[in-house]
């Protein structure tokens, strides 16, 4: 009766911690806040480039409409994918001014998710690396 009463609590327990962990995993990889289906751009100064797991994040300062400075966070993804696609923790410091393709968030708050970023010397990055222009039609 005593190991089946162990057993029992055992298994309850580990069933919530797996249901927890679950949880968190879908919370922490749901997308839906952000409209994947636009693309806007935004030009501001780089306040702070958070290089840090699970996700890396851009503050970009900005002027909105209506000439007041706004604020917006940029979601990007991890620090290993980054560096695999050639960024480097020092590529944006605070004074930096760049232009950013934004997927912006669904609920109309500033911020979003990082799409890309054109620098002021024209590179372009993305989470996958330097884009580069796409060749046109061959010449004759």
């Amino acid at each position: 009766m005593r190991d089946l009463l162990r057993t029992s609590i055992l298994l309850i327990g580990l069933g919530c911690i797996g249901m927890g962990l679950a949880t968190s995993a879908y919370a922490h990889h749901s997308m839906n806040g952000f409209d994947r289906s636009k693309t806007i751009t935004i030009t501001g100064t780089v306040k702070q480039f958070k290089w840090a797991n699970p996700h890396s994040w851009i503050e970009v300062e900005i002027v909105n409409s209506k000439g007041m400075p706004e604020t917006w966070n940029l979601e990007m993804t991890a620090p290993g994918i980054l560096a695999r696609a050639g960024w480097k923790s020092t590529m944006l410091k605070a004074g930096d001014k760049a232009t950013f393709g934004v997927h912006p968030m669904v609920n109309g708050d500033v911020g979003g998710q990082f799409v890309s970023v054109t620098f002021a010397d024209g590179l372009t990055m993305t989470e996958r690396g330097q884009q580069t222009a796409v060749p046109g039609p061959a010449k004759q």
